[in-house]
């Protein structure tokens, strides 16, 4: 089969093709190594890529163990680049910091840890902001990550250069994180799904720290929804060592099975989620747009809002990320040399968090409480909600990031992803899809969410959706 149309498959056409040794592993990596030699230097997606002549011979070694019977799992020979927060073993964990160290990580993270179980093979990293702060992905490490449709523009974040190797066909399917939507709004850039699980169902790295950290996951991404579930089903799973983990089990990969339609289903269209939340020009229409193709499905939908101030979300919003991001870096203030050299977006926040004290964290906890209510409400009168991905499309690659929004400067360098926070704060099964192109021939995306630990529903219905949209056939132009 020629490479072009091999790495045209989706995931799942791929695993069953590589199992009955109808593609071989070797043909695979043969074909996305070609590919990524050809577009990552225009679009930067993945950094420390390992020695082609090695990945290679483990290709091999994965078509030998078939040839004997064996197959380790769905991502039997999948090439895999990991997200550059998380360890791969072998290789540097920079987290776009020049302050990381350069030692290779000894052991894998665990949502890594399970894909290489799974079959996969990592051949790198891909890119991401410094220390996964802020929706566009640049660091002075690696550099700028260049968006699929149009590389002048931003890729999105922190999983930018995840987005970018899926919708360039460099890699079949890419882990991410997400905390303030960083699987969701690099995904809406790029014209590719990604998704942020229910909380706890992709546990987090059992060496940190177990109990506050409640708004950062893991989560997967791809180019189908179908794709989606199925990595999602490699990465989850209850372990002991994080209590939080979800108890909750998934099927196996190759069993997941999400055909179905929207027939009887109510969705809510929350806009922009509050009246004052300011959205770019086309972004609501677009989303209004994408919702005649739920229709089309079969389902209702019907406007409807999140009642809960948008002050008190975006405060407990605030305190909250700042426990974390301050918890995490904040070593780094004692030492006025090291604390020069981080980005301005962590020096903030880690300043910020000197000024919390137990009660404002307790009332950040008491808003954050009443998001979950207000979702817990409305999900009393629909299946789903819906709201667009971002509040911008993708902006000039060479910005930090979008200094207002819609004549509404921010006053953060976050603020422009508003959107995308009650989400996080309720734990909320959140699938980003397709909602088609703005002016311009720029990505953009819709949340549809569901209940907690309603996972696969909320796949069912987007796979449904992104069959029926057609926006998944949009090829980038790089590969036209």
């Amino acid at each position: 089969m020629p490479s072009d149309d091999l790495l045209d498959l989706s995931a799942t056409a791929l695993s069953r093709r590589i199992a009955t040794r109808d593609v071989s592993c070797h043909e695979l990596m043969r074909a996305s190594l070609a590919r990524i030699e050809a577009l990552n230097p225009r679009f930067n997606a993945i950094v420390s890529l390992r020695e082609p002549a090695q990945l290679l011979a483990e290709a091999g070694e994965r078509d030998a163990e078939l040839a004997r019977g064996e197959r380790r799992g769905w991502m039997h020979g999948f090439p895999l680049a990991v997200k550059d927060l998380s360890h791969a073993a072998g290789l540097p964990t920079s987290m776009g910091s020049p302050l990381s160290p350069r030692s290779p990580a000894r052991a894998d993270s665990l949502h890594v840890a399970r894909a290489r179980a799974a079959g996969a093979i990592v051949i790198g990293k891909t890119n991401t902001p410094e220390f996964g702060l802020g929706s566009h992905t640049y660091n002075t490490v690696f550099g700028i990550t260049r968006n699929a449709y149009a590389p002048e523009r931003s890729a999105g974040g922190s999983s930018g250069g995840a987005a970018v190797a899926l919708a360039l066909g460099m890699l079949p399917v890419a882990d991410g994180s997400d905390m303030m939507g960083s699987l969701r709004n690099p995904a809406a850039f790029n014209n590719v799904i990604g998704m942020r699980p229910s909380r706890g169902r992709v546990p987090g790295d059992p060496e940190q720290e177990l109990f506050f950290q409640q708004l950062s996951t893991e989560g997967p991404m791809a180019r189908t929804v179908e794709d989606t579930a199925r990595l999602l089903a490699v990465q989850s799973g209850f372990d002991g060592r994080v209590p939080l983990s979800s108890p909750h089990a998934l099927p196996s990969p190759d069993d997941i099975a999400l055909d179905g339609d929207g027939k009887g289903l109510c969705i809510g269209w929350l806009g922009s989620i509050w009246p004052d939340l300011p959205l770019a020009p086309g972004i609501r229409e677009l989303g209004e747009k994408a919702l005649d193709t739920f229709r089309t499905i079969g389902c209702e939908v019907e406007p409807c809002t999140l009642d809960v101030p948008r002050e008190h979300n975006w405060s407990a919003w605030l305190r909250l990320r700042q426990l974390l991001v301050g918890g995490k870096l904040g070593a780094y203030l004692s030492d006025p040399k090291l604390f020069a050299q981080l980005k301005p977006e962590a020096q903030w926040e880690i300043e910020q968090s000197q000024h919390l004290d137990a009660a404002s964290l307790y009332q950040a906890s008491l808003y954050r409480s009443n998001v979950y209510r207000a979702f817990l409400k409305l999900f009393e009168r629909f299946d789903f909600v819906v709201a667009p991905t971002a509040q911008v499309f993708p902006f000039d690659a060479e910005l930090h990031w979008p200094a207002e929004v819609n004549g509404v400067k921010s006053d953060t360098y976050h603020r422009w992803m508003e959107i995308v926070t009650p989400f996080t704060l309720a734990g909320l099964p959140t699938l980003n899809v397709r909602a088609g192109f703005g002016e311009g021939g720029l990505p953009m995306g819709l949340q549809l969410a569901g209940p907690i630990h309603s996972d696969l529903d909320v796949l069912r219905l987007g796979h449904a959706y992104d069959q029926a949209c057609g926006w998944g056939a949009q090829r980038p132009p790089a590969l036209a």
